[in-house]
């Protein structure tokens, strides 16, 4: 397929998927099933990963550390982002949340994802206690769910660098209040959400 007819399509078919996870999400609200629903979405769309090939989305080079990402789409005011992330074996961040819902599939590659559970009360902005609850590993044909409170760590793991779908209810440039949580310190500290700076913007 020519370069042009991969972006028309690839176009269309983000197009047609955002429509109907907007759709879920107005209907049925924000839930766990709700975003059960939005990842079978987006697992039919990381299935056609000849509209997303490394060499328009590739990771860093020289197996570098850190992300490029790629905005796919974002609604007016940041609503429904959606972006690929490419990332290297060997990347992984601290235990985070997103105050926003996500979930992440893959078209290429495997992410482990660590999910937490707090076993304070909340009560200290600047206090914590964590443990880990599950791991899933993210791979094709299966993604991943987070409500906005949920806190989780990637660790890319494998020999082949990693091209996923992010999708969030808000783009991550909007996310001022996030959140790391120290495990062994017990410390709630702002997110470095430079981890996974956009390097370039890939609509359609």
């Amino acid at each position: 397929m020519h370069a042009t007819d991969v972006k028309a399509t690839r176009a269309a078919a983000i197009g047609a998927t955002v429509d109907r996870i907007r759709v879920l999400e107005a209907k049925y609200g924000v839930t766990r099933e709700t975003l059960a629903m939005i990842r079978e979405e987006l697992l039919a769309l990381a299935r056609h990963g000849h509209l997303f090939p490394s060499a328009e989305f590739p990771a860093p080079p020289n197996g570098e550390k850190g992300s490029n990402r790629y905005l796919l789409h974002s609604d007016p005011g940041g609503r429904f982002a959606l972006y690929l992330n490419a990332l290297n074996p060997g990347n992984e961040t601290k235990p985070h949340d997103h105050t926003t819902w996500a979930v992440v599939v893959a078209v290429d590659g495997q992410e482990l994802n660590r999910v937490y559970e707090r076993l304070d009360d909340g009560r200290d902005p600047a206090r914590c206690e964590i443990r880990l609850r599950e791991e899933v590993m993210v791979e094709p044909g299966r993604g991943i769910c987070l409500m906005p409170d949920d806190i989780h760590s990637i660790h890319t793991t494998g020999e082949r660098p990693t091209r996923h779908l992010h999708m969030y209810g808000l783009a991550l440039e909007r996310l001022d209040d996030r959140k790391a949580y120290d495990m062994e310190s017990g410390q709630v500290i702002p997110y470095n959400r430079n981890f996974m700076k956009p390097t370039a913007t890939a609509a359609g």
